[in-house]
């Protein structure tokens, strides 16, 4: 299939790192610059969110996540402008910021693609049945991660209705292509090409030396049952997350929105790897 365009705007949301005073400028001199181009200019992240043909982040990976987040689904392209050190979601380096943003007004640049996937809670009610305590997406991963106490936790999969198996493990880690380099990396998980179709499943420090990282296809629906005496938090996208109990039940499927990146035009997903990664450096 041919890329696809991301369509010229008429407005622009900026959403900035707050804890960043030079994100902060640079946001006030790009909403400057932005407005004597002609497009309107959205500064508060609600109305950004809901409005903006085009949301530029001014930041970090963290940041793109939250604005992504804010979205909720909203199919407005992200242009991820960092303020540090290259990120995997955040291409463009601050110097190149006007350059990416003409290169988008001139109705050329490629967006990337990005799968979310659905988290539900589900716990047991006391009549019976079940309460939905969650519904939410994630960009990254869902992660169940024990708490304070030391003790492993154990965790029962199923994928569409089969049984995968229990894990005892520090936590499990579930993530698309585009959170592929994030925790499962860390745990040892694939990298996956940000654009392919699947879900990873990633433990985290398991008994068993044999439970490995797997890869699952995205039309199916993981079922994860937390087991008694188990104390687990779970974690989205590194931002938000809810205390589990034992029995609880986290569902995990694909979402059928997606997240919609502006590609930067001097830097392919194999450059990102190299810089990030240091590959080829002794």
């Amino acid at each position: 299939m041919p890329p696809t365009t991301c369509p010229v705007p008429r407005s622009v949301g900026i959403v900035h790192k707050q804890s960043s005073r030079a994100a902060a400028a640079c946001a006030a001199e790009a909403a400057a610059a932005i407005a004597a181009r002609g497009l309107t200019v959205l500064v508060d992240e609600q109305e950004a969110a809901r409005r903006a043909d085009l949301v530029l982040v001014l930041g970090g990976d963290g940041t793109l996540i939250h604005a992504a987040r804010i979205l909720a689904g909203r199919p407005a392209p992200i242009l991820g402008v960092n303020m540090g050190s290259l990120g995997f979601l955040t291409e463009v380096p601050q110097a190149e910021l006007y350059q990416a943003l003409d290169h988008v007004l001139s109705g050329q640049a490629v967006l990337s693609e990005r799968m979310k996937l659905r988290v539900h809670v589900h716990r047991q009610a006391p009549g019976g049945g079940e309460l939905k305590l969650l519904d939410t997406e994630v960009l990254n991963d869902a992660v169940m991660a024990k708490g304070t106490l030391s003790r492993m936790a154990e965790f029962e999969v199923t994928c569409s209705d089969d049984l995968v198996t229990t894990y005892k493990a520090d936590g499990i880690i579930v993530a698309t292509p585009t959170g592929s380099t994030a925790y499962s990396l860390a745990a040892n998980g694939p990298i996956l090409f940000p654009t392919m179709r699947g879900v990873i499943l990633t433990p985290i420090c398991p008994h068993m030396l044999t439970q490995r990282p797997i890869v699952l296809p995205d039309d199916r629906t993981l079922n994860i049952r937390l087991a008694p005496e188990s104390e687990v938090y779970l974690t989205l996208d590194g931002q938000t997350g809810l205390q589990l109990q034992p029995g609880d039940r986290v569902q995990i499927k694909q979402s059928q929105n997606r997240v919609l990146l502006v590609q930067s035009p001097r830097i392919d997903y194999f450059g990102i790897l190299r810089t990030k990664l240091r590959w080829g450096e002794r």
